[in-house]
């Protein structure tokens, strides 16, 4: 039971208010309050005797019956972490089934790319105990190198990193995905470090930089409160506080730039940098096939993070990315903060051919599990 408990557990420190609900159970004498017997209740008692007998290959019907189960829009009867923790064993049945890849049945003969990391770094916002506002400060290799030796790369990069922050008096402690959590002088310092250490490794021709800002935890009536700092900004300050970060690093991609209640303010981010960079929706679109229809027809954004369990299920999942694309969409698909050993992500970012994958630093068993299976993966091919 602990370990099927961890396997419905894990979710973000920093969570959009849009997507799925988790089922925790609220009993602070266990986990403190974040256990899920409930949840794996669900499991054995209603979600098993409804799909028992359904062919293991039918997994659009099977989600289909698991949200007619619970029968709300959120997912908060059953539980998101109930729903798709099943989603994603019939997946993997379905392909032992085949004996096939994971990849590989997700993907059909179609599933062929391995995706590009945008590998955190270092760590602020709600990711870490420091005074550093933006949640992730990324490095995005640009060669077309195999996969094997883009991890090895980054891998340079962030130890080469390390030994820069030793240098400075800085404290080398890690954040919530694994990236360096230092107190700095401000958010462009940490920039400026990660620049050096791009040069210091050899790789200033080979690399951007990406950021996800996380907005949504500063957004407070109409504005943006930089609560480590006591930094307040409008939206049109924030976009032009982008703008300028823009000209003077090499960054190629912010998430969550702007609060997911803000869309007027996407449509004015996305026309002024847009066409520049890559401009990510995370807490914006939740996964949610609805939530990205309504920004497609705002012009917010132009590219979609996706993260299987704020939506739930697999098909739900599957559908948001091919929708994405439809409409000229960048796919990145991501972990959580709170993260499992669980690699599935990886095989899904093959499968369904996503450009980015985002899976944290590369140190911490839950963050390196997703990397080796994408060499695996790679070897496979």
């Amino acid at each position: 039971m602990a370990k099927l408990e961890g396997q419905l557990s894990h979710h973000g420190a920093s969570t959009g208010k849009y997507e799925a609900h988790e089922l925790r159970d609220g009993d602070k004498k266990r986990y403190g309050g974040k256990g899920v017997l409930n949840a794996v209740r669900n499991i054995n008692d209603v979600i098993a005797p409804e799909i028992e007998g359904i062919n293991v290959l039918n997994q659009t019907e099977i989600d289909e019956v698991m949200i007619e189960l619970d029968g709300t829009e959120n997912k908060s009867k059953i539980g998101a972490n109930a729903i798709l923790g099943v989603s994603m064993a019939v997946s993997k049945a379905a392909a032992c089934n085949l004996e096939i890849p994971l990849f590989e049945y997700l993907g059909g003969i179609s599933g062929r790319n391995i995706p590009t990391p945008m590998m955190n770094i270092l760590n602020g916002g709600k990711h870490a105990d420091n005074n550093v506002n933006i949640q992730e400060f990324m490095i995005v290799p640009s060669t077309n190198d195999f996969i094997k030796e883009k991890i090895r790369m980054c891998s340079e990069i962030y130890w080469n990193l390390k030994q820069i922050l030793k240098s400075n008096n800085y404290a080398t402690s890690v954040g919530d995905e694994g990236g360096f959590a230092p107190n700095l002088k401000n958010d462009e310092e940490a920039l400026d470090l990660l620049v050096e250490a791009i040069n210091t490794s050899g790789y200033k021709d080979d690399f951007s930089i990406a950021l996800d800002v996380a907005a949504s935890e500063m957004y407070q009536d109409g504005e943006y409160n930089f609560w480590k700092t006591k930094n307040v900004r409008t939206t049109d300050e924030m976009i032009e506080y982008y703008a300028k970060l823009v000209q003077k690093y090499p960054i190629i991609s912010i998430e969550d730039g702007l609060s997911e209640d803000d869309m007027e303010g996407w449509t004015k981010l996305t026309k002024t940098l847009g066409d520049k960079i890559q401009l990510v929706g995370d807490d914006l679109f939740t996964t949610n096939v609805n939530r990205l229809m309504e920004g497609i027809n705002n012009k917010a954004a132009n590219s979609i993070l996706i993260k299987p369990n704020q939506i739930g299920t697999i098909t739900e999942t599957i559908d948001a990315i091919r929708y994405a694309k439809c409409h000229g969409y960048n796919v990145i698909v991501s972990h959580r903060s709170g993260e499992t050993e669980d690699s599935y992500i990886a095989d899904l970012s093959v499968g369904l051919n996503a450009k980015y994958i985002k899976a944290g630093a590369p140190t911490r068993s839950e963050r390196t599990a997703k990397y080796n299976r994408l060499i695996r993966i790679e070897e496979y091919m």
